[in-house]
C-alpha cells in the first residue's frame, strides 16, 4: 500500500472531481447539488434534462448556486446528434453537411452560433466535434457525424469547428480518438477492433487530431476500440501506449482528455464500470463521463469509491488522479473566465435568437440549404398539391435519441398543407406504400440506403411502379441517384428536412 500524502478528503475531492456524470430531471437533485458541494466538478446534459433553453439557463443557474466554476457539458454535434433541440431536431446541420459545402468560413460560424447558444443556456462544454474519417461506409454509429471521408477535409473541418465554438466561450471537445471512423460495430453495443497498420494511423486517423490539437481544442475524447497495431490488450480509453504514450507524448496534447461514456458496452460489458474508470485515469484520462445509461447517485459513489480505493491499495498513483483533478479545474476556470462574454445563466433567453442580440438567426438553415445537392430529371417540376411521405426507417444507433424527430413530413406539409406521412421497416413493401399514398405523388425518404438492403429493395419497387416519385437520402448518399427528383441533404437535422422541402416544392 502507497504512503499518503495527502488528507482523505483531498484524495475523495480528486476522485468526484473527475467524473462527469449526468442525472435525472429538469431541475437539480438534492444529492447532486450535494455532490457539487463535496468536490464534483462537471456534470452532464441529457435530452431527458431539457425541456427548453429558458429552463436550461434556470438548472445550469441552480447548479452554479453550488459552485460557480461547475463545468456543464452537453453532446451536442447538430444534425442527428442533439440534446438542446432533442424533440424537435436541430437548427443546425451536422458534420456531413458541412464537409459537403466545403466552406470552412461556414463550418466556423456554425460551431460559433451553435456555442452561443449553448453559452446563453449556462453550458461551457460540448462533446464535440467528431474528428472521425469515415473511411468505412458501412460504419454503424460515425456516418454523416463525420465531415467525411477524406482526410485533409475532415482535418481542416475540425479545426474550423473548434475555432467556432470556443469562440463563445464552449470549450470543444474533439471525438473519438484515435479515430472510430474505419469500424463497423459500435462500441455502444460491443468493441470494435481496427486492423490498420502504424502507417494508415498516422496518414488518416490521426490527422485530424493533429489539426485540433493545433486549433487548441480544450479537449480530447478517447474511443473505446482496440487498435492492435498500437496496443493489442486494451482498448485506447484503457492504454497508456495510446493515451500517454501516443497522445500526450507523441503528438503533444496538453489539454483535458476525457472518456466516452464509461457505461457503454465496450467497456461495461469486459472489465466493468468501476475497473474500468481506475484503468482509464491510470492510462492518461482526466475525466470519465457517465451518466447516458447510468445517472444514480449510487453510479458515482461506485465510481469515487473505485478511484479511491485504488489510489489506497497502490493500483493508481495518487499523483495521477490529483493530475487529472488539476486538469479538469484548470479547463473550468477557463470556462469561469470567458463567460462573462456571454449572457449569464439564467437571464432571458429566447429560441431561435442570437443569444444577446434578440435578433433571429438562420445560419444552420443556411448551410443546410447549401448542403442539399439535387438531381432532377428533365420532367421534373415543382410539387402543387399535397404528397404522400413515406420515411424508411433502419435501427437507429444509440447516440441518436429514440425522442428527435426526422424526415421531412412536418417540413413539407408547413408548405404544401394536406401533406400525409408514413413510417416503414425492414418488413416494408412498395405495395404498402402504394396504398396508403392512392393518387398522390409520393416522396420516399430514406436514410443510408447503401447500408440497407431491405431498404433499397423496396426503394426499386416502389419507383418500378411510380417511376414520378421524389427520393430524398438523409444519411451518408452513395447509393446512385435516381426518382423524378433526388436530394441528398448530408443529414436528418429539421433544417435539412426543411431545406428539401423547399426544393420539393419550390420555394
Amino acid at each position: 500500500m502507497t504512503t499518503m500524502t495527502t488528507g482523505s478528503d483531498t484524495l475523495t475531492r480528486d476522485a468526484l472531481a473527475v467524473l462527469q456524470p449526468g442525472f435525472v430531471g429538469t431541475t437539480a437533485p438534492d444529492w447532486l447539488l450535494r455532490r457539487i458541494g463535496e468536490g464534483l466538478a462537471s456534470v452532464g446534459l441529457f435530452g431527458r434534462n431539457i425541456v427548453s433553453a429558458p429552463q436550461v439557463a434556470a438548472l445550469t443557474a441552480q447548479l452554479r448556486a453550488e459552485r460557480d466554476d461547475l463545468l456543464v457539458a452537453i453532446d451536442e454535434e447538430g444534425g442527428d446528434v442533439t440534446r438542446i433541440e432533442v424533440r424537435t431536431g436541430s437548427s443546425f446541420p451536422g458534420n456531413l453537411a458541412l464537409g459537403a459545402v466545403d466552406d470552412l468560413d461556414l463550418t466556423r460560424e456554425v460551431a460559433r452560433e451553435l456555442g452561443r447558444r449553448l453559452a446563453e443556456c449556462g453550458v461551457n462544454l460540448n462533446w464535440a466535434p467528431s474528428a472521425d474519417v469515415n473511411s468505412n461506409p458501412d460504419n454503424p454509429i460515425i456516418g454523416v457525424r463525420a465531415f467525411g471521408a477524406d482526410t485533409g477535409l475532415v482535418a481542416r473541418h475540425t479545426a474550423a469547428y473548434i475555432e467556432g465554438l470556443q469562440a463563445s466561450g464552449v470549450a470543444a471537445c474533439t471525438k473519438h480518438f484515435p479515430g472510430h471512423g474505419d469500424t463497423n460495430v459500435d462500441s455502444h453495443h460491443a468493441m470494435p477492433r481496427i486492423d490498420v497498420d502504424l502507417d494508415t494511423l498516422h496518414a488518416r486517423e490521426l490527422v485530424p487530431f493533429r489539426a485540433a490539437i493545433a486549433a487548441g481544442s480544450k479537449s480530447v475524447m478517447s474511443a473505446h476500440i482496440l487498435l492492435p497495431a498500437l496496443d493489442p490488450a486494451r482498448p485506447a480509453t484503457l492504454s497508456p501506449r495510446i493515451l500517454t504514450g501516443l497522445l500526450r507524448e507523441e503528438l503533444g496534447y496538453d489539454g483535458l482528455i476525457v472518456s466516452d461514456a464509461v457505461e457503454m458496452q465496450a467497456i461495461a460489458g469486459t472489465v466493468g464500470i468501476e475497473r474500468g474508470s481506475v484503468l482509464a485515469i491510470a492510462a492518461g484520462a482526466d475525466a470519465l463521463c457517465v451518466g447516458g445509461g447510468l445517472c444514480d447517485e449510487g453510479t458515482v459513489l461506485r465510481l469515487r469509491d473505485a478511484l479511491v480505493t485504488a489510489v489506497r491499495e497502490g493500483e493508481l498513483a495518487e499523483e495521477r488522479l490529483a493530475d487529472a483533478a488539476a486538469r479538469v479545474r484548470a479547463l473550468a476556470a477557463w470556462a469561469q473566465r470567458v463567460r462573462g462574454d456571454v449572457t449569464a445563466p439564467g437571464a432571458a433567453v429566447q429560441e431561435g435568437t442570437a443569444p444577446g442580440t434578440g435578433i433571429a438567426t438562420d445560419i444552420g438553415l443556411v448551410a443546410a440549404r447549401r448542403a442539399a445537392k439535387v438531381t432532377a430529371s428533365p420532367s421534373w417540376s415543382p410539387l402543387a398539391q399535397a404528397p404522400y411521405v413515406a420515411t424508411f426507417t433502419p435501427v437507429m444507433n444509440i447516440a441518436v435519441s429514440s425522442e428527435t424527430p426526422w424526415s421531412i413530413g412536418a417540413e413539407l406539409d408547413g408548405l404544401l398543407p394536406g401533406t400525409e406521412s408514413g413510417t416503414y421497416g425492414t418488413d416494408a413493401t412498395a405495395a404498402d406504400v402504394l396504398a396508403a399514398a392512392g393518387a398522390r405523388r409520393i416522396v420516399a425518404v430514406v436514410r443510408d440506403e447503401h447500408r440497407h438492403p431491405w431498404m433499397a429493395a423496396a426503394l426499386d419497387a416502389l419507383l418500378a411502379a411510380r417511376p414520378d416519385t421524389v427520393v430524398v437520402e438523409m444519411g451518408v448518399p452513395r447509393a446512385t441517384p435516381r426518382g423524378a427528383l433526388h436530394i441528398a441533404t448530408h443529414g436528418a437535422a429539421r433544417v435539412c428536412g426543411r431545406a428539401a422541402a423547399e426544393v420539393i416544392a419550390g420555394v
